[in-house]
């Protein structure tokens, strides 16, 4: 039976989807996976959004929280405001308490990718923050570490992503993923895909 992994993200603007397609080429490369990709729902009105120059939605699904029991692991993506995950991300999370008191996600693998404005606007400090979400329902947090090599030291070049996730800067939203933050993804949803077949192989 194959593994099954979501991805679950929140974009206003699209650089948090382009991390999980990629995450999600990442994940399905790993024979014996099957990968989805989810968005949580919209919580602002289409006029607030249109005032704030987002683009219209894709079509990728939209996900209820009962639906993340399904999955054998999870990865969560999501745009920082002020150096920690979105609101509406965040409201998708209080969604969970269902979840929560039935522990129907403790024991699933969980990792995290996200997208900041600037350079020092929480490429950190969101998923240190987020990591909390997952430590209540009882997942176990999958970081990359360093395990994407000497992508991880690039110095010459802005390069977002941590020892936690993957990765990017939006700038003032003109800005795509690089290339090299683009591979961080695909490197993420292939070793996190790794770990969770392991995961369930020993269940």
């Amino acid at each position: 039976m194959a593994t099954k992994i979501y991805v679950v993200y929140y974009s206003m603007y699209g650089h948090v989807a382009k991390l999980a397609e990629e995450i999600q080429k990442g994940a399905a490369s790993v024979e014996g996976v099957e990968v989805k990709l989810w968005q949580v729902p919209e919580t602002l009105p289409e006029g607030v959004l249109g005032k704030m120059g987002a683009p219209p939605k894709s079509d990728v699904p939209i996900i209820e929280p009962n639906a993340l029991q399904e999955a054998d692991g999870i990865l969560f993506g999501f745009p920082t405001r002020f150096g920690m995950m979105a609101a509406q991300f965040k409201a998708f999370i209080d969604a969970t308490g269902g979840l929560w008191r039935s522990q129907a996600l403790a024991g699933k693998p969980a990792g995290i990718f996200y997208s900041t404005g600037s350079q020092g606007g929480g490429q950190e400090t969101t998923p240190l923050t987020a990591i909390t979400q997952l430590a209540h329902h009882g997942m176990i947090f999958v970081p990359i570490g360093y395990t994407f090599g000497v992508g991880m030291f690039e110095m010459e070049n802005i390069k977002g992503g941590s020892p936690y996730g993957a990765g990017t800067y939006a700038g003032d939203g003109s800005r795509n993923p690089s290339q090299l933050e683009l591979e961080q993804a695909f490197h993420q949803g292939k070793y996190f895909a790794t770990i969770t077949n392991r995961f369930k192989a020993s269940s």
